[in-house]
């Protein structure tokens, strides 16, 4: 028989009882690592899910603002009133939609070294993506119709028409997209996990003079028109006008008028960004509807002639409109500093405590402007913005509202009013031919 010391006990224990017991230990500490191992897949189980909810990309803490920011955007959609994407398949891709792939990041993929179809324009990285759109919590998205100013009374019509056929192109090739043209329409589709994707025509120069042209956009799907891009139409002053001194103060012509009036009719948002006041002043004066300003920001804040002014935003919250803040860094923050997310919240606040939480939405301008405050690069940021408001004590409601609450009003308002005016018929006018560029046209 063997022997083994016992050191606890300074003696000799036969080898026998000396298995035993460790049988026993043996079975102790199997027991104990089973246990553990079912804590840890346990833990695991639930961790990771709670681990997403409370971290951002990277395993980075969340804040508590932050995580509630993006709790609400999930149960509430995130409506975007400006979005250049169209533009950056014209610039990057000669509008081929089905040569490029959205889902991944497109940074890596219209990078500098890609020549510009127009030069005239800066450079601009690339904000856009699906991934970075998911990430961003966006709702829906009003894609821009953007073509420049030099195809004014040339064929701005037909390079409008391009990027129209772009945005339906890219909603209807990526199942993450759902093209939406009433207010139902993006509830729908938020439902159902998508994006619902609207279409803006950002210059009233591609409807070439004729309120044909108007109709046939919107039968497009095309939901809101900017009266006048930075430049003007025969008809509209843009925001350049107010910069000179004195300025002229045209506003809008009485052809300008009736477009607004046949908008109306359609159920077409009437967009000021980019016009003049005057022509805000007209617009305004004219709608039945409620206008919304779809990317600018407050003036009171920054002296930009693209942001509103205060007797403006009163006309606006008058009128039952919208301003949706645009985040470029050139609007946000006049003085040339590195502005951050805390300036957008600023321009949001102002706006709030000036005429009202139901009178201020989004409207960021991603893949249109070429800098943006810190911390609001690309879609991606839009949680973080809201954040931002959350510890200004802003409440769930009020929230809501800036979202999409208040673009969903406003839209179904001018739906309101489209019905209201469905006895009356088409405005059949025709443009001056006197006006007209008689170099570019054929006839009115």
């Amino acid at each position: 028989m063997s022997v083994r010391y016992d050191s606890s006990t300074s003696s000799i224990i036969p080898q026998d009882k000396f298995v035993k017991k460790r049988s026993l230990n043996d079975r102790i500490g199997i027991g104990f690592l089973v246990v553990t191992f079912v804590a840890i897949i346990l833990g695991l189980a639930i961790g990771i899910p709670l681990s997403k909810r409370s971290t951002g990309g990277g395993g980075t803490p969340r804040s508590t603002e932050l995580q509630k920011a993006i709790d609400l955007l999930t149960e509430n959609p995130l409506i975007d009133g400006h979005n250049d994407l169209p533009w950056q398949y014209r610039q990057y891709a000669n509008n081929s939609v089905y040569s490029v792939n959205l889902g991944q990041d497109m940074r890596n993929t219209w990078t500098e070294t890609i020549p510009l179809d127009d030069t005239n324009f800066p450079r601009i990285p690339p904000q856009t993506d699906i991934v970075r759109l998911r990430e961003g919590k966006v709702g829906g998205q009003f894609w821009a119709v953007f073509v420049a100013c030099a195809s004014v009374d040339k064929d701005g019509t037909r390079q409008g028409l391009d990027q129209t056929d772009v945005i339906l192109k890219f909603t209807e090739k990526y199942e993450d997209f759902q093209l939406a043209t009433t207010a139902q329409g993006i509830t729908d589709a938020f439902k159902a996990g998508k994006i619902a994707s609207l279409i803006g025509l950002e210059g009233g120069h591609m409807i070439g003079n004729s309120l044909g042209v108007l109709r046939m956009y919107y039968r497009l799907g095309v939901r809101y028109m900017t009266l006048t891009h930075s430049c003007d139409t025969l008809w509209a002053e843009n925001y350049k006008a107010d910069t000179k001194n004195p300025p002229p103060n045209k506003g809008l012509t009485d052809f300008g008028e009736k477009v607004v009036k046949e908008m109306n009719r359609l159920g077409m948002i009437i967009d000021l960004s980019h016009t003049s006041i005057q022509t805000q002043k007209d617009a305004i004066r004219v709608s039945r509807a409620p206008v919304i300003f779809s990317h600018s920001s407050a003036y009171a804040l920054c002296n930009h002639s693209r942001n509103v002014n205060d007797e403006v935003l009163q006309l606006t919250k008058g009128n039952k409109g919208l301003v949706m803040i645009n985040f470029y860094r050139g609007y946000i923050d006049c003085s040339g500093s590195n502005s951050s997310i805390s300036d957008i919240a600023d321009h949001i606040d102002y706006v709030k405590n000036l005429i009202g939480v139901d009178y201020v939405g989004i409207g960021a301008d991603y893949d249109g402007v070429p800098t943006l405050p810190t911390g609001a690069e690309d879609v991606s940021k839009f949680p973080y913005v809201f954040e931002e408001l959350i510890k200004r004590q802003w409440s769930d409601a009020d929230l809501i509202k800036l979202a999409g609450g208040n673009i969903l009003r406003v839209f179904r308002e001018v739906e309101a009013v489209k019905s209201s005016l469905s006895n009356e018929d088409p405005i059949e006018d025709i443009f001056d031919k006197n006006l007209r560029n008689q170099n570019c046209t054929t006839g009115y």
